[in-house]
């Protein structure tokens, strides 16, 4: 069993027991997420879809981490005038572990 879940604005495919890193969410480690806006579900071939969400599904999920991803680095530069910059970001990011998909 699958489903197809949105949240900050990019969509997400998990199955029970896959991690996976989402946009900063609110919590601290060990604590439970519920994602409500679920796109679809899909169990044995047969698929499920939402328009756009399915109004009784749920994806249970738990916080494993709260992180920052690799640094990115942007340099900027431009020749005969001495410009040079260089910037970094780190992007936070949230992994956590499903742990249960309802399509009641």
């Amino acid at each position: 069993m699958y489903a197809v879940i949105r949240s900050g604005g990019k969509q997400y495919r998990v199955s029970e027991g896959d991690v996976v890193r989402v946009e900063s969410l609110p919590g601290k480690v060990g604590g439970k997420v519920n994602f409500k806006e679920v796109l679809a579900i899909g169990e044995n071939g047969e698929v499920k879809l939402g328009t756009p969400t399915l109004p009784k599904a749920k994806v249970a999920a738990t916080i494993v981490a709260q992180d920052k991803h690799k640094k990115v680095r942007v340099f900027k530069f431009k020749k005969n005038s001495q410009y040079k910059i260089l910037r970094g970001h780190r992007q936070r990011f949230t992994a956590v572990k499903v742990t249960g998909i309802s399509a009641e």
